[in-house]
């Protein structure tokens, strides 16, 4: 079974996209991306830079439940939604964010990754972080018996890590479901070498009844009155879908960058390979106009070159081939002509049918288990002390 070892070998810092880097303090940031670098997209948001995080010195991040969170500038989110992949809102958070070329780290629940394992490598190929987030997404982790705990983390890995096809590209990095921490998840968090990603502030986009226009609002009104941080979102709610391209257009209308966090391969000190994105191996001359300069603040996190360039990635998964486009004019006219032709496009089109079907029930079917009744989500949003002192409501769905 796939899993990340225990106390494994330190973690190596290195360089990303060929720079030399260092411990940076955040008066050393990098410009945000220009508009005009997202190609057909001038009014993109992008993504300002790239934050390499070492799980040797940073343990838990998000000031939500912990003192500390990562080393971000005044003005700079890191994105990360929950829960999924769930077609078709995984894929359509895919899309948005492609077409503002904006990088952000997603926490798979390893069920979901074994139903849509192609959505899974869709979101590696697209240059986004994968973490895990347990196997079921139990409600109460924080009371479950440690076996069924361990079970939870270890399973959860090892199917994300087998849609990836590569255990490396997994970033180790795990958000607990519920955020509902306890000293014994912790330790065995800990023992694997895996970060534990809270957050800074969320967007109560689980939450029902809630409309797209306020998701926007929250989030906004949140990083404003922090002036950064990590953000939480679902990318399993039509609710965030429709929500992202206003929250998106009003980051940066408010001047907000996106920052994206990587991670370094356990044991072996090499930055991971996104989709589209190479690592650099050997680092730039200390002379050189790229070189950052070391600081003194927090360690464990480094600060890559900045990614001015945030070119839309070329989609390559196979396993999503397009639909194929019915002729026209001329060209239906001698499709009609050749014995045989029309048959093999009916029964093409029916296959295509079928398999949308066979999708959708396979998504509703996964939704149910993983909800479960309206009444039983009520009681769980009574029950956890953190949905109601971190979120400040206890009717909620699930996070």
């Amino acid at each position: 079974m796939l899993s990340f070892p225990r106390k494994s070998a330190d973690f190596l810092l290195s360089a990303v996209l060929g720079a030399t880097v260092g411990l940076v303090a955040p008066a050393c940031l990098p410009a945000p991306a220009l508009a005009e670098d997202c190609p057909g997209h001038p009014d993109a948001l992008g993504t300002s830079r790239v934050l390499v995080v070492d799980p040797s010195k940073i343990q838990r991040v998000g000031v939500m439940q912990y003192a500390q969170s990562l080393p971000l500038a005044d003005k700079e989110v890191v994105f990360t939604f929950d829960d999924g992949p769930l077609p078709p809102h995984s894929t359509a958070v895919l899309d948005i964010l492609a077409a503002q070329c904006v990088k952000a780290t997603f926490f798979l629940v390893g069920e979901m990754a074994r139903e849509f394992p192609s959505i899974v490598r869709r979101i590696h190929e697209e240059g986004h972080t994968i973490g895990t987030h347990s196997e079921h997404h139990p409600l109460r982790m924080n009371k479950m018996p440690i076996d069924k705990v361990r079970a939870e983390i270890d399973r959860g890995i090892a199917d994300v890590g087998a849609a990836l096809w590569d255990q490396k590209n997994l970033a180790p990095f795990f958000r607990i479901p519920g955020l509902a921490r306890n000293d014994a998840i912790e330790k065995e968090l800990a023992d694997r070498s895996l970060v534990v990603f809270s957050s800074d502030t969320v967007a109560d986009d689980w939450h029902r009844r809630i409309r797209s226009v306020d998701i926007a609002r929250l989030a906004l009104s949140r990083l404003e009155a922090r002036g950064k941080g990590i953000l939480l979102l679902h990318d399993i709610h039509h609710v965030t879908v429709a929500a992202l391209p206003e929250l998106l257009s009003k980051l940066k209308a408010a001047g907000f960058r996106v920052v994206h966090v990587v991670h370094i391969v356990p044991g072996t000190g090499e930055q991971a390979e996104l989709g589209g994105v190479s690592a650099a191996r050997e680092a730039t001359p200390s002379g050189s106009p790229n070189a950052t300069p070391a600081a003194t603040s927090q360690p464990g996190a480094v600060e890559a070159a900045a990614s001015n360039n945030p070119t839309l990635p070329e989609r390559k998964d196979a396993a999503q081939p397009a639909a194929a486009v019915p002729p026209t004019g001329s060209q239906a006219t001698a499709t009609n002509n050749e014995p045989g032709r029309e048959a093999e496009n009916a029964a093409r089109q029916a296959a295509e049918a079928n398999s949308n079907q066979v999708a959708a029930r396979k998504s509703a079917r996964v939704r149910a288990k993983r909800h479960g009744s309206a009444g039983a989500q009520r009681r769980s949003g009574r029950r956890s002390g953190c949905k109601r002192q971190c979120f400040g409501a206890a009717r909620t769905k699930r996070i």
